[in-house]
């Protein structure tokens, strides 16, 4: 069928593109061998098999494409066989499956024999898949979008990028051999992380692409002519990478490649190992790396490894916390991008002119670097993904949505026309009035008018969705005006900023509650005055004259405003050089509320959130503040707290425990505050705590051991053959806040044979190093404290005795030469962390010692003998005026003493006396088993319960552990009368 010029004008060009076709058409037909293509565009009677072989429709559609993409053109004129090879996959209707182009290009390297063929086979790969691409965009088979489009850009260059790597590594292997394994005896690999749009799968149709490279750890090459560095070896591969796609040879390039986002740019290395990079970004991240990395993806080379390496730097891209800090950033960022549209000539950029495609990747990545670390549903790479699931999070409206994703879709459409027509990346609307009207039939419009009219409206849109995403405070203020609010009154910025008569102050802050306005206003003036304030950095010092009138209008709404302020101070000089921290208090009134509450309450939680400000992050969640995790739930917790980060990366998750232990101690202490929480309870959490920590201690000291030294020979390398005891409160379940932990650590080894790996050391001393160990990882100090404080002279012999002891060993001491005191001791004692089948050894030996029969008077004598030097050495000196709650006769230690009596008197009779290391629960038992009046059970509880409470609000007030004699005068009568009728009659 023969196309005259007015089917053409009328069905496919408009008038303004006739030309251009005719122009094209001659120049395909003359690159196809018989004019064909000009023999329909211009009624020229010479059609060829090669035109007359397409079906209607396909010659529409390739006069389409060679009439709008000069690209397209150009490729058909040089390989004119590619469009008959296109049609005969199918690739003009739609893109082939990964693994058919995956084999095509395999195929093709196999055959390439050194570099410049194999940049040639990539560059026609690329070409041939790249005129596919541009066929399907302009023509939009059925079902087709955009996002097909940038798919399949995205799905080519990984292609590319992992076809080149894999020639690379085998081509250069002879030369510099492979890389060691890694630690765990997986081979090691580069790994190539995608940014921006090619980590997100939604490249443009000519866009560079944004590599970061990685490898696991360090070590040399194998099997090379000399062996490399990892870090030179890497580096090497990864320049030869980048010239095999970027570098601009006869067949043209493959993909332009942009290595600055990687750490320190430029002037950074090429490649960085995991550690480095872990470390980079947590000590030196800016938040505008924090935004790059939120499209941060594995694109080729070692995909697991890069999926492990992203995942240790999650805690750096997405904060816990609804991150207040970034917030400001995000402004400033916006308000970069406000004054660049603004600059001559950004109106014709689709992309970074006013309402441009920035516009909607800002309103999307901000909501994913502020929330992200609370709504993980965030935590992806896809604009698309993540833009549609803000309604449900309740972040923007769906209609806001049903705007945003077509209107992006619109700008990345003329986007990829632009580029389309000389496969360049361009973003700049044409001003040349044959490119308009290329662009303009692309984009199904007539005329450029039209398609600039849908463009503004389109732009307006995504402006005002811009507009208001990050709101400036002072709009929000403004807007704020007029409701009841709690925004600190103008007096308190006067007052904080020593603007105000010192007279008028003093009353302000008389009437505001507080009982001595003469000192607050002293102690105000000091820190507004002080070296650490007025060194302050510009933005730091912002951030807190924001603050303080909030902080000071929140102080006077509390009972004891002195009090309040007292205790908040130190924090907020604490936090005086991390300044994200004012910010999140600024931001989120509800925190201040929370950690006013909370340190007027106790000043231990005050001192602990000065100490660790890290602590803040968690006034941000009520529904978890308030509400401490169950040991299942603390474990789960902790274990994906230590899976983010490097597992040779030892002072990280040290640092990471402790933050951990505050942090869910805060919960506990917060729930206490609140009253929500009964006191055996608290002890409850506090206990789960500890016991979840030690399991993650345990199991870090025993890979570091294994790893130096192997297992010991017969056992499993990869499971701790090894017991942690807890004695005393510890064991008894009845931790507090600032309880050591009496621990005892045993084995199950006959003490003979040594450990099987490398540096093998004698069995004995392989666990005495894993105790050793285990006791550094408690106690070491960090910049978030140290864990606990550890006490070990409970174990066999005391300091004199070895610090870690066989089952066997154990039993023998506890039969042949433990103390009367080391028994009693022994009821309060379980198994915190270690192996379960070790666990049910040591009961069955803890109930063999302690339910044997003994002499009812020399129990008796030698319990009693014990408490009275205790009395003597530990007891208040002034009895009848100050009564130590613990040691005083009457106190804890006799309710104790008479527990543990009752157990070694009675348990060879009563098994049950055994099951629990508690002792109200012992108590219980007592009374179930009729040796104790259910009554004088009951008093006895009460009373312990009674000193516990006391004792543990205590520590939270920063009170001593004494109390009023009277206050106790009951508990202590009852306890007295018990410990005459039972061991001192």
């Amino acid at each position: 069928m023969q196309l005259d010029d007015g089917f053409l004008c009328a069905h496919i060009l408009p008038e303004a593109l006739f030309d251009a076709a005719r122009k094209a058409g001659q120049r395909l037909g003359d690159a196809l061998g018989q004019a064909d293509s000009v023999a329909s565009m211009t009624k020229q009677p010479l059609p060829s098999r090669h035109w007359e072989a397409l079906a209607e429709p396909r010659r529409e559609a390739l006069t389409r494409v060679v009439t709008v993409s000069t690209f397209a053109l150009d490729t058909l004129a040089r390989y004119p066989g590619w469009l008959g090879e296109l049609e005969a996959s199918g690739e003009l209707d739609a893109a082939p499956a990964r693994h058919d182009q995956q084999q095509w290009l395999h195929a093709a390297l196999d055959g390439a024999e050194d570099d410049a063929a194999m940049q040639r086979v990539l560059r026609r790969f690329r070409r041939a898949r790249m005129l596919g691409i541009v066929w399907r965009d302009l023509n939009r088979p059925a079902g087709h979008t955009m996002w097909h489009t940038a798919q399949a850009v995205s799905q080519l260059a990984e292609l590319c990028l992992e076809g080149a790597l894999g020639w690379l590594e085998r081509f250069y292997a002879s030369r510099w051999g492979l890389p060691a394994t890694r630690a765990d005896g997986s081979p090691q690999r580069l790994v190539v992380l995608g940014m921006g749009k090619l980590g997100a799968g939604e490249l443009n149709l000519s866009s560079d692409i944004d590599l970061i490279f990685a490898f696991p750890e360090k070590g040399e090459t194998q099997g090379g002519r000399k062996p490399l560095e990892h870090q030179e070896y890497f580096t090497k591969l990864g320049q030869k990478l980048i010239a095999a796609l970027d570098a601009m040879t006869a067949d043209g390039f493959v993909f332009r490649v942009d290595m600055r986002l990687r750490p320190l740019g430029d002037g950074g290395p090429l490649v960085g190992s995991f550690s480095m990079l872990s470390s980079y970004y947590q000590d030196q991240g800016r938040e505008w790396e924090r935004y790059a990395m939120l499209k941060a993806r594995p694109v080729a080379g070692d995909l697991e490894a890069g999926t492990e390496l992203l995942a240790s730097l999650r805690p750096f891209v997405y904060r816990r916390y609804l991150d207040f800090g970034a917030i400001e950033s995000l402004r400033e960022l916006k308000a970069m991008i406000n004054r660049e549209v603004k600059r001559k000539g950004m109106q014709s950029n689709i992309k970074l002119g006013p309402g441009g495609i920035r516009e909607v990747e800002f309103v999307v990545q901000a909501f994913q670097l502020i929330r992200g670390g609370r709504d993980t549903e965030l935590q992806i790479t896809s604009l698309y993904k993540a833009l549609n699931r803000l309604p449900a999070l309740g972040l923007l409206p769906q209609a806001v949505v049903d705007e945003l994703l077509p209107d992006y879709a619109f700008l990345r459409d003329i986007e990829h026309v632009l580029q389309a027509l000389e496969d360049r990346q361009t973003q700049t609307l044409p001003v040349d009035e044959l490119d308009q009207a290329r662009v303009a039939f692309a984009m199904g419009y007539r005329e450029w008018p039209a398609l600039m009219e849908a463009l503004e409206a389109a732009r307006e849109r995504v402006r005002r969705h811009f507009d208001a995403v990050i709101a400036d405070p002072e709009e929000e203020e403004a807007e704020e005006a007029g409701k009841e609010s709690r925004l600190a009154p103008a007096q308190w910025r006067l007052i904080w900023r020593n603007e105000l008569d010192q007279e008028d102050a003093v009353a302000y802050l008389r009437d505001s509650g507080f009982a001595e306005p003469d000192k607050v206003l002293k102690r105000l003036q000091s820190l507004y005055h002080s070296r650490q304030v007025q060194s302050m950095q510009r933005i730091g010092f912002e951030r807190l004259d924001a603050l303080m009138p909030l902080l000071l209008a929140a102080v006077a709404e509390n009972e004891m405003p002195d009090i309040a302020l007292a205790r908040v101070q130190p924090l907020i000089e604490s936090v005086l050089r991390r300044t994200a921290y004012l910010a999140l208090l600024r931001e989120n009134p509800h925190a201040l509320e929370h950690l006013m509450r909370l340190c007027v309450a106790s000043p231990w939680i005050a001192e602990q959130l000065a100490r660790y400000p890290i602590l803040l992050d968690e006034l941000l969640t009520p529904e978890t503040l308030y509400t401490p995790a169950d040991k299942t739930r603390l474990a789960d917790e902790l274990r994906q707290t230590l899976n983010r980060l490097p597992e040779e990366d030892e002072e990280a998750q040290l640092e990471a425990l402790r933050v951990f232990k505050h942090a869910q101690m805060l919960h506990v202490a917060a729930s206490d505050v609140a009253g929500t929480r009964h006191l055996m309870k608290v002890s409850d959490y506090l206990t789960y705590i500890a016991e979840v920590i030690l399991d993650a201690v345990l199991a870090m000291a025993w890979k570091h051991v294994t790893r130096k030294h192997g297992a010991p020979q017969g056992l499993n390398a990869r499971e701790p053959a090894f017991l942690i005891l807890g004695y005393g409160k510890l064991g008894g379940i009845e931790l507090g806040y600032g309880s050591d932990l009496d621990l005892v650590f045993l084995h199950d080894s006959d003490g003979k044979g040594a450990t099987d790996g490398a540096r093998p050391i004698e069995t004995p001393l392989f666990f005495t190093r894993l105790g050793q160990r285990i006791i550094h990882l408690l106690t070491a100090v960090t910049p978030a404290g140290s864990l606990y404080e550890v006490d070990m002279r409970l174990r066999p012999s005391g300091n004199a005795g070895l610090l870690v002891t066989s089952l066997d060993a154990f039993a023998d001491y506890q039969q042949q030469n433990a103390w009367t005191w080391e028994h009693q001791a022994l009821v309060r004692a379980r198994v915190v962390a270690g192996s379960e089948t070790l666990a049910k050894r040591f009961d069955q030996i803890r109930g063999e010692i302690l339910g044997r029969q003994r002499d009812t008077q020399t129990l008796r004598d030698d319990v009693v003998s014990m408490r009275h030097k205790m009395r003597d050495h530990l007891g208040s000196k002034a009895p009848d005026t100050r009564f130590d709650l613990k040691h005083d006769a009457g106190g804890m230690v006799d309710i104790e003493f008479l527990c543990q009596y009752a157990v070694l008197a009675l348990a060879h009779q009563t098994p049950a006396l055994l099951t629990y290391s508690d002792n109200i629960r012992i108590l219980e038992t007592l009374a179930d088993s009729g040796y104790l009046p259910a009554e004088e059970g009951e008093q006895l509880k009460q009373a312990y319960l009674a000193y516990r409470s006391r004792t543990h609000r205590g520590a939270l007030t920063g009170e001593k552990a004494m109390g009023e004699p009277e206050d106790f005068k009951m508990h202590r009568t009852a306890v007295g009368a018990l410990w005459q009728r039972f061991l001192e009659p």
